[in-house]
């Protein structure tokens, strides 16, 4: 099969986008196809196989990780020399007019993968009144798609309230080598100033307002003998380390491969406050790590917490429940160890290897459904 690719994020940007598309190419060229990737400038001129072809663009102002990447010339000409089976669209959304024309110039196939709760954001940067106008937007090239791959339950549920068609479950895996409890590291807790009689409360993601970040100040104030990591970066940081000064706060910055490996072993209790996650790749990580989660109820984190048994919910936006949740469970050293090793037999069900087996299996089903005439046909009025 020959499968082409579009997103608006790739290496060296550090997200779950860029994860599961580099696994994706891994996982392509291991299983004898031929990928092609439309990018960002700024990434490599291939992976795994793959050639990349460069899309001029500019970073989003609420979100630099994806980039505002307008219609240009030559995408048509290079899918036309390429000969795809299918186009897949990797969270678009500047770029998602642009992979409906393509689409429909070639004649070829769509696959819609939504990663990013854009309309939800929206909300959290005081645009609220285009929440509908962006579901409206984002409906329009995704029902073009022959289907839509959300990363949880949550999120179908929502897309389907707004009229989105062809929407199916698709998650994501885990690395269970890379990400091992094994990796423990004294040394690392001392280097974030962790003293003997600290527990690590651990947080890993976009320091960005939608990610809520924020709730934990009044949070950790609440929480005795416990040290907070914050790995990542963003446009916030520089609020959240003023908000943070005088306590017991370590940022880190972005962490990768082995570094990020050993900061969640050495925690001992992953928060996660943000509300608008479509899935939530490091609360998987964290649990692969054998930690705890205390996150948000809210979206695709919902999907992999087992409450009480892998970690525990806190009701969305409030920092006095986080607060209460985590002295809670700090209290009871016994119980939240058993919930870390809970997370981890959990994390070792979801392989990257299966996770893609799956995705194969829908591009199957829509490239032989696109051969039928009266299909493509309803497809191309929508």
């Amino acid at each position: 099969m020959r499968v082409a690719l579009m997103t608006e994020t790739f290496l060296p940007d550090t997200n779950g986008v860029v994860s599961t598309l580099c696994r994706l190419l891994e996982h392509l060229q291991a299983n004898g196809h031929e990928a092609m990737l439309f990018a960002p400038h700024d990434a490599p001129a291939s992976y795994a196989g793959a050639q990349i072809i460069p899309l001029a663009g500019m970073p989003l102002p609420m979100y630099p990780d994806l980039k505002f990447t307008p219609p240009q010339f030559g995408i048509t000409a290079q899918l036309r020399r390429f000969k795809p089976d299918l186009l897949h669209l990797a969270g678009l959304v500047a770029l998602g007019p642009t992979g409906r024309y393509v689409a429909d110039v070639l004649n070829l196939p769509l696959v819609g993968a939504y990663h990013t709760d854009f309309p939800a954001y929206s909300t959290h940067y005081g645009l609220g009144w285009l929440k509908s106008t962006a579901y409206s937007y984002l409906r329009w090239f995704h029902n073009r798609c022959g289907v839509n791959l959300c990363p949880s339950s949550a999120t179908i549920a929502d897309l389907r309230a707004h009229g989105f068609r062809r929407l199916r479950l698709w998650g994501r895996g885990v690395d269970t080598v890379r990400f091992h409890p094994g990796h423990r590291s004294e040394a690392w807790r001392r280097s974030v100033g962790a003293q003997p009689d600290e527990r690590v409360l651990l947080y890993v993601g976009r320091l960005a307002t939608e990610k809520r970040v924020e709730l934990l100040v009044e949070a950790l104030r609440q929480t005795e003998n416990a040290r907070l990591v914050l790995v990542g970066d963003g446009p916030a940081r520089p609020g959240l380390e003023h908000a943070f000064r005088g306590l017991p706060a370590h940022f880190s910055g972005f962490l990768r491969g082995d570094d990020l490996a050993a900061a969640y072993a050495s925690a001992d209790m992953f928060v996660f406050p943000s509300d608008t996650e479509t899935f939530g790749q490091v609360v998987q990580e964290a649990m692969a790590s054998g930690l705890p989660v205390v996150a948000a109820r809210a979206g695709g984190v919902t999907d992999l917490v087992r409450d009480q048994v892998t970690g525990t919910f806190f009701e969305p936006g409030s920092s006095a429940k986080l607060g209460a949740q985590l002295a809670t469970l700090l209290a009871m050293p016994e119980r939240y160890q058993a919930m870390g090793r809970a997370g981890r037999a959990a994390a070792e069900l979801r392989s990257w290897p299966s996770v893609m087996d799956e995705l194969l299996g829908h591009y199957t089903r829509v490239e032989r459904r696109w051969r039928r005439p009266h299909l493509r046909r309803r497809a191309a009025s929508l």
